[in-house]
């Protein structure tokens, strides 16, 4: 059985090679991130993350605008928050995105896979939407 691990990775080398200028990349990185986070997990990697996610899909930014915010974020070193992870991550895993057909659908299935995430992360959104607005200027 693959692991997620190795399915993120063939992932990874989809979004890496998609000719798709907006670079889906950054929406799988966050993705994942916020569905495998831990109490071990740095608090920048999970602030972001979700930040990222917040911006894909209630702002509209594309990958490409989200890391620029997350390099804006990265300078000056803040102190983030330890965020605690929900019990459920989401209900669409990386084996579903990779299940997918390449191509549109794949690409559909990872909004989706990003939006199941997000939402598990709720009881974490509007401090997050108050992390973006301080931090980043975002409204």
């Amino acid at each position: 059985m693959t692991s997620d691990q190795d399915l993120y990775n063939e992932l990874a080398y989809y979004t890496l090679s998609h000719p798709d200028p907006s670079f889906l990349h950054q929406n799988i990185v966050d993705a994942y991130t916020a569905q495998h986070a831990t109490e071990h997990t740095k608090p920048i990697a999970v602030v972001f993350a979700l930040i990222g996610l917040y911006l894909h899909l209630e702002k509209n930014f594309t990958g490409k605008q989200v890391q620029r915010i997350h390099m804006q974020l990265g300078t000056p070193r803040r102190k983030w928050p330890q965020l605690t992870p929900p019990r459920e991550r989401g209900a669409i895993t990386v084996s579903a995105v990779m299940a997918a057909s390449p191509g549109k659908e794949r690409d559909e299935m990872i909004r989706n896979w990003c939006a199941s995430v997000w939402e598990a992360w709720q009881a974490s959104h509007d401090q997050i939407r108050g992390l973006a607005k301080e931090e980043a200027g975002i409204h």
